[in-house]
C-alpha cells in the first residue's frame, strides 16, 4: 500500500509550484478519488523524501498542512493516516466578524447562501479587539478547513500596540489556501493574499466624483463622521472626503453626528454614515420645511431598504458581490486580491 502511494504522488520539478504544495495537492488528489480510504497509511517523511529526492522539511511541510486541515492524522510510533473522506465531508468555515451590522450580516449571508449546503460556516464576533481576534483564531487554527475574516481593530494606545501585533501574527498562520481576507485590505498582510476589499478612500472619493455635477450646486459638502473608540469607521472615508473637496474647491466640515437644532442652512449637502443620524437630520429637514434635493442635499452611506423606499442618494459597496466573490475564491480556490464594486445611486436627495 505504501508504495502504491508513493507511486501516485505527482511532483513535477519543472512546475512553479512549492514541491510541499504538490506532495498536498497529490494526496488531497488521492483521497477524494477514492484510491485513498480513511483509515489508509500515508507513506512515511523519510519514504517520500527518498522516493522523490526531497529534503525532509518539504515533507514534513506538505504534512503538517494535510493535518492542521485535518485530512490526515498522526500516530506516534506508527506514521500518518487518512482521518477524513473528502468526498463526502463538507468543509467547515470559520467567518469572523468585527461587528453585527446590516451591511455585514447580508455580507455574511450572501456568503452562506453561495457556498450552499455543501459546507458548514460557523460566525463568530471579536467586537474590534485584536486580542480577541487572535485568541478566537489561537483557539480554532485546527478546528476549521478555511477562515473568512474582516480585519477591522480599535486605536490602541502605544503601549498596547502588542494586540495588534499578535492579531496579525495569528493571520499569517493560517495556510494561504485556507485564508480569505474580507472588506478592509491591510498593508501589513502583503499582496499575496486572497480578498475581497474596500478601498475605502478612493471609494468615497470616486462616488462624490460621479455626482459631481448635482454637488455644484451646494454651498457646502458636510460629511458626519461618528467617533467611535470601540467599533471605528475606516478613517480612510474622511481622507477620502477631504481629498475630493480640497480637489473641486468645495467648502467643506466633517461632524462627529447630527445634533438637535442643527443650524440648516440651504444649499448644504450633508453625507451620512450612521442610520441615526440620516434619521435625526431627516425629522429636522422635515420641520423646517426644506425639500431634499433641492434646498439641501443628502447622501447616506451603505444602501438599506429603507432607503431605497425613502430615495434616499447613497454610495454603497455591493454587498452580494463580496459575500458570493469570497464564496466563489473558496470554491475555485482562487487566490486573487480583488476590489469590490462599489456604487454611486442617485435616487434624487442631492
Amino acid at each position: 500500500m505504501i508504495t502504491d502511494v508513493c507511486s501516485r504522488l505527482k511532483i513535477d520539478s519543472e512546475s512553479r509550484i512549492p514541491k510541499y504544495q504538490q506532495i498536498v495537492n497529490s494526496i488531497v488528489h488521492d483521497i477524494e478519488k477514492e484510491y485513498l480510504a480513511v483509515g489508509d497509511k500515508i507513506p512515511s517523511i523519510s519514504e517520500i523524501s527518498e522516493e522523490y529526492l526531497l529534503s525532509r522539511d518539504t515533507v514534513e511541510k506538505a504534512l503538517n498542512i494535510l493535518k492542521k486541515r485535518k485530512i490526515i492524522l498522526s500516530v506516534k510510533g506508527k506514521g500518518y493516516y487518512v482521518a477524513k473522506n473528502l468526498k463526502h465531508s463538507k468543509p467547515k468555515v470559520l467567518f469572523l466578524l468585527n461587528k453585527l451590522s446590516d451591511y455585514k450580516l447580508k455580507i455574511y449571508n450572501y456568503f452562506v447562501e453561495s457556498m450552499g449546503m455543501d459546507s458548514h460556516v460557523e460566525l463568530q464576533l471579536y467586537y474590534c479587539d485584536p486580542e480577541i481576534f487572535a485568541n478566537i483564531l489561537q483557539e480554532n487554527m485546527d478546528a476549521y478547513d478555511y477562515f473568512v475574516v474582516m480585519p477591522h481593530f480599535k486605536e490602541l494606545p502605544p503601549e498596547e500596540h502588542y494586540k495588534r501585533d499578535k492579531a496579525f501574527y495569528y493571520i499569517k498562520q493560517i495556510p494561504e489556501d485556507q485564508l480569505i481576507v474580507m472588506d478592509n485590505y491591510l498593508p501589513e498582510l502583503g499582496e499575496d493574499i486572497a480578498g475581497i476589499y474596500q478601498d475605502f478612500k478612493m471609494d468615497i472619493y470616486d462616488a462624490l466624483h460621479e455626482g459631481l455635477s448635482r454637488l455644484y450646486k451646494y454651498d457646502k459638502l458636510i460629511l458626519v463622521y461618528p467617533n467611535h473608540p470601540i467599533y471605528p469607521y475606516p478613517r480612510e472615508i474622511k481622507e477620502g472626503f477631504k481629498k475630493f473637496c480640497k480637489e473641486y474647491n468645495f467648502s467643506h466640515e466633517v461632524l462627529d453626528k447630527i445634533y438637535p437644532d442643527m443650524e440648516l442652512r440651504s444649499n448644504d449637502a450633508y453625507i451620512l454614515i450612521e442610520e441615526e443620524d440620516l434619521v435625526n437630520l431627516m425629522k429636522q429637514v422635515k420641520d423646517n420645511g426644506y425639500s431634499l434635493g433641492k434646498d439641501l442635499g443628502v447622501i447616506s452611506y451603505n444602501d438599506t431598504a429603507l432607503k431605497t423606499l425613502l430615495d434616499i442618494t447613497v454610495v454603497s459597496t455591493d454587498f452580494r458581490a463580496m459575500g458570493e466573490t469570497a464564496s466563489f475564491m473558496i470554491k475555485k480556490n482562487k487566490r486573487d486580491l480583488v476590489k469590490n464594486v462599489f456604487h454611486f445611486i442617485d435616487r434624487g436627495s442631492i
